[in-house]
């Protein structure tokens, strides 16, 4: 009864190091690890033993006698995988031990920035070590990033991540800072003053624009902002989504365009289920889109999202999902190909809204007077330019859609981050490993670019404490002593409401108890004041210590 990976995988590879055969690729430091979309359990070498599914924290992996109708495509991807890499060396890689790495006994004092899961794994393996201290800053009063405000709120198995960061939490070492605003409230300068090292796991807050006309319209948004306004985002809670006519173009078809697609088409009823915001969701009960646009530059072959998620698309039962693509361009070796040629054979219900994954299609302009109403479509070809890799180029071939929102998803791009050096060709701080200069680090996205899922950003996080670590066992960091509380006090006299564990548990648990009255994971609360109010009142009660400091 082999165990199989399904939709919801992270890449946090703690199902490798458990997995006492070896039997879980491809593994961290292997080809392909870093761009892998999932890990695979190979069927031929799994011994049935379970170690994975109690070491996954986000419960992807299942036997496959309890695969769920829609999951039961992934027992093939699994195994296919193999076929196409053996992986002939099975050395059992939970029998390999890590090794404590610091020399000097003496405690470190770390300061994070950012509550995201990079900033999560980071304190994560500090905490390893027995001298390390952390503390977890960011700028909103609530943590874990995208993991709350990013992951689709349909995808309730992904946000299970939540549960690993509560463990770390639970570390001895471990503290929040929340509600500081590393830059405006506290400077690099003064954090390195009270702790001997500064790692930023800040990410790419910007979106890469389309760079047409009519962009700037009412109703041209963001795709991020969209799923920030969803997910109960404070910056968000205010945008303006026009939600008042049938089709809406999403421009660019990665995953988060397919959540984005998949989200504005679901039965409320369904979302109702879910942690959605409040807010999103009386808006979507009475929206009147019928139809989400999905527009790709190229081809099947060359589309940005990845089989997991097309396959999580394709299981979809109350929706329609038009394929608008030549059936030559449906056949090759690419394993998402056959998926989208079997949708495109589906009939289409007209009782169902529709989502149309439309190929070879490129925006031009964006049309309206006062709002959008228009968006001139052209057709693509293929061309390869000078290195052999095939581009998109227009062609003289042109629509007009009617659509009252477009949604641009073409990417993440990180922007500068105060007192540290920007590289403004592939927006990322510049650093060498991780490293920035001895005692200041950065991880996750800043570091490496919007790639990668969340667990990726667990070995992400493990090259930059290595060379932290180095550091400190080559000198080049002060190991004076470091006094972090004089600085929460210093904060907190400068009216910062700085929110600790205590204050993140209370606003955790009466999220929570609002959700269960409705049946819901959580009713998650977007007004600031109120988060900062509700996080105070925990403070003050004393309602969680949290770790203890080392």
């Amino acid at each position: 009864m082999p165990y199989v990976v399904t939709q919801s995988c992270c890449n946090d590879a703690s199902c490798v190091v458990a997995c006492p055969v070896n039997c879980i690729h491809p593994a961290p430091g292997e080809p392909g690890f870093a761009e892998a979309e999932m890990l695979h359990v190979d069927p031929a070498t799994c011994v049935d033993c379970g170690a994975c599914v109690t070491a996954c924290p986000v419960g992807a992996i299942v036997p496959h006698t309890k695969l769920r109708p829609h999951e039961l495509p992934f027992l093939e991807i699994n195994a296919s995988y193999y076929r196409k890499n053996p992986h002939a060396d099975r050395t059992p890689l939970a029998l390999v031990p890590r090794q404590r790495r610091l020399l000097d006994p003496a405690p470190v004092r770390v300061a994070v920035v950012g509550a995201g899961p990079a900033g999560m794994y980071t304190a994560d393996e500090l905490l390893r070590h027995p001298e390390a201290s952390v503390d977890v800053y960011d700028r909103l009063p609530t943590p874990y990033g995208l993991v709350r405000a990013g992951v689709a709120p349909d995808h309730q198995d992904t946000k299970r991540a939540e549960r690993l960061f509560h463990a770390i939490e639970e570390q001895p070492g471990f503290r929040y800072r929340l509600g500081v605003d590393v830059g405006e409230d506290v400077t690099l300068e003064e954090l390195l003053g009270h702790y001997h090292a500064v790692v930023y796991a800040v990410g790419a807050s910007a979106d890469r624009s389309l760079g047409i006309p009519g962009e700037d319209l009412p109703g041209s948004l963001s795709a991020t902002e969209l799923v920030g306004w969803y997910n109960g985002h404070p910056d968000h809670r205010h945008l303006d989504v026009r939600l008042d006519r049938e089709r809406v173009v999403v421009v660019g078809n990665g995953n988060v365009a397919l959540d984005v697609a998949r989200v504005l088409t679901s039965d409320p009823a369904r979302l109702a289920a879910t942690d959605i915001a409040d807010h999103a969701l009386d808006a979507l009960a009475a929206s009147r889109v019928r139809e989400v646009v999905v527009l790709g530059r190229r081809g099947p072959a060359q589309a940005a999202f990845t089989l997991p998620e097309l396959v999580g698309l394709a299981a979809l039962r109350d929706v329609n999902v038009v394929v608008e693509a030549a059936a030559e361009d449906l056949e090759g070796d690419d394993p998402r190909l056959p998926v989208l040629a079997e949708m495109a054979r589906r009939p289409v219900d007209p009782a169902l809204r529709t989502i149309v994954l439309r190929f070879n299609a490129a925006p031009v302009e964006i049309l309206g007077t006062g709002r959008v109403t228009v968006l001139q479509v052209a057709r693509t070809e293929l061309v390869p330019d000078e290195h052999g890799v095939l581009r998109a180029r227009l062609t003289d071939q042109v629509e007009l859609l009617e659509a009252g929102m477009v949604l641009r998803s073409v990417g993440y791009r990180g922007v500068p981050v105060r007192d540290l050096p920007h590289d403004p060709g592939t927006g990322t701080v510049r650093n060498t490993g991780g490293r920035v200069r001895p005692g200041v680090y950065v991880a996750g996205w800043a570091k490496r670019g919007p790639t990668g899922f969340i667990g990726s950003n667990k070995t992400c996080a493990q090259e930059t404490v290595g060379r932290l670590l180095d550091d400190l066992d080559a000198g080049l960091i002060d190991r004076g002593p470091r006094d972090p509380h004089r600085l929460e006090a210093e904060l907190r006299r400068r009216g910062v409401p700085v929110v600790d564990l205590a204050g993140w548990r209370a606003v955790d648990e009466e999220e929570r108890r609002r959700g269960a009255a409705d049946g819901r994971p959580r009713r998650k609360i977007v007004d600031i004041a109120e988060l900062e109010q509700l996080a105070a009142l925990g403070r003050r009660a004393g309602r969680y210590a949290g770790g203890s400091t080392r």
